[in-house]
């Protein structure tokens, strides 16, 4: 086994802020995460995914090796799209091209599936980030569309791509 998802503790904000201090791994991420990325912001976002409404938010930690690795989460999205998730994830850098974000992508998809009544879950990813687009690949995620200049980071226009995973009916 390569990895293993737990609910996020209080005691993860030091490897959590040491984990998030990296551009690499920000680079991959939406805007709105402090950098550098302090201890206090770590607890600020356990606190906020532990007192998340219990069928809005699904957030893990990922571990692998017995170390904090990653972060992952499926947000359910409202009104119309109540029965649907946006996927979302990141890996520390050292424990990158090991399987272990396709490990977790497949893990907490069958989480969600077989836990709540979402039919449809979603990912964005920058079109530029191959290895994410291959993780979504690998997990059987279909790639809708090209969503050309989506989205601004760090100064620049992205395009981004847009995949997602259907619920099986019986």
């Amino acid at each position: 086994m390569a990895c293993e998802l737990r609910e996020w503790k209080i005691e993860d904000s030091g490897a959590l802020s040491l984990l998030m201090n990296n551009p690499n791994i920000q680079n991959n991420l939406r805007d709105g995460i402090p950098y550098p990325y302090t201890k206090a912001d770590a607890e600020d976002f356990i606190r906020s995914t532990l007192s998340a409404a219990p069928d809005s938010l699904f957030a893990f930690a990922i571990f692998s090796e017995g170390r904090l690795c990653g972060s992952i989460s499926v947000m359910r999205q409202n009104n119309i799209h109540r029965r649907t998730g946006e996927l979302g994830y990141y890996i520390a850098e050292e424990f990158w091209g090991r399987g272990i974000a396709t490990e977790a992508v497949g893990k907490i998809c069958r989480y969600v599936f077989e836990n709540t009544d979402l039919v449809r879950i979603f990912a964005e990813p920058f079109s530029y980030n191959k290895a994410s687009c291959r993780v979504l690949e690998k997990n059987a995620f279909q790639l809708e569309g090209l969503l050309r200049s989506n989205a601004e980071k760090n100064g620049k226009i992205l395009d981004m791509k847009l995949y997602s995973l259907i619920k099986e009916q019986p």
